[in-house]
């Protein structure tokens, strides 16, 4: 009996030494990324980049200064006539992909940069446009709005290889969310009928919010343990199936932008990995990760009223888009 307990003592440490280096390794699948963060003071805006923030803020409370989704019709139709308007301003020819939810007619809208020698290779740029419902969404998501405008600016006229699609989805916020009724899965869904080469797509989500405050920054566990306590950093987010990608594009992120960054790459069912529009890519087998300043892990805002556009940091979006651009002319194959 003796050697009989012995034995199996000696089979459970076995057991939970092999499962805990079997968990200890997948966290370290999930959290280890290429490149070092920026750390240090920021450095001051250029006169580009001053102009870029003005821009920003303008379209931050154009955008998020109203409850706009299905239950404020007129505020919904309102964001989407701005976005028109501002990327027509630009110099765009607008496709808008329109359905039916609950009866009323809504759309997302879309913009292409068409690619030269790898046309038929496409890098969707997306953010949704409508609020949650009681809400005027100033962070959520009027700073990814503002974002996926400014950098449809800041592309025109270029001829990048791969083609570049910008796109505002309707219909991410409750209760549409997770359904097949979002906008972006409306999209990602015909993406995939057409046969379309998606080979990444950025959701951009909640990205105007930091704070220097130590303590600021939260997460689900064990993730603190890896991860700096203080929300001062753009976070980038995929899947394991997306992992690749992600690399990519934190590893070109750290090399062009002095703006502190952190990336994770985890199940989909991990609390926070899915809770945006690159989901609905994931659906379709296309790989996608979210850019965000982490949401309600950090903005204790999130989806209340006093989500307002007065919370936005504008110069520190700033940065976040001007790292964005140079990213996503890499990724692209444009002009350095």
């Amino acid at each position: 009996m003796e050697i009989a307990h012995g034995t199996l003592w000696k089979a459970r440490m076995i057991f939970w030494g092999t499962l805990l280096i079997l968990a200890a390794g997948l966290l370290w699948y999930m959290v280890a990324v290429p490149g070092e963060p920026y750390s240090g003071p920021l450095p001051p805006l250029s006169d580009e980049q001053t102009a870029l923030r003005d821009n920003l803020r303008r379209h931050v409370f154009a955008v998020g200064s109203r409850e706009r989704n299905l239950w404020q019709p007129a505020a919904l139709e309102a964001a989407a006539r701005y976005i028109e308007d501002a990327l027509a301003g630009f110099g765009y020819t607008l496709s808008a992909q329109r359905f039916k939810t609950n009866g009323v007619e809504v759309r997302n809208i879309e913009v292409e940069i068409a690619g030269t020698v790898r046309a038929g290779e496409i890098i969707v740029i997306g953010a949704h446009y409508d609020s949650v419902y009681g809400a005027t969404g100033g962070n959520d998501n009027g700073s990814g709005v503002a974002a996926v405008l400014e950098l449809a600016r800041l592309f025109r006229g270029e001829r990048p290889e791969r083609t570049l699609r910008l796109v505002l989805f309707v219909n991410e916020e409750p209760p549409f969310f997770r359904t097949g009724e979002m906008g972006s899965r409306v999209h990602a869904r015909r993406a995939r009928e057409r046969g379309e080469n998606i080979v990444a797509m950025f959701s951009l989500e909640t990205i105007g919010y930091y704070s220097e405050e130590r303590g600021s920054q939260h997460y689900p566990p064990p993730l603190g343990l890896f991860y700096p306590a203080t929300g001062n950093f753009i976070a980038f987010v995929s899947n394991l199936g997306s992992r690749g990608l992600l690399h990519e594009v934190i590893a070109s992120f750290r090399r062009h932008a002095q703006f502190p960054s952190e990336g994770l790459a985890a199940p989909a069912f991990f609390p926070g990995v899915d809770w945006s529009d690159h989901r609905s890519f994931w659906a379709e087998g296309y790989p996608a990760l979210m850019v965000t300043d982490t949401a309600p892990f950090r903005y204790s805002y999130y989806h209340l009223a006093a989500d307002t556009p007065d919370k936005v940091d504008c110069d520190r979006l700033t940065r976040v888009v001007s790292g964005l651009r140079a990213t996503l002319r890499e990724l692209a194959g444009g002009p350095d």
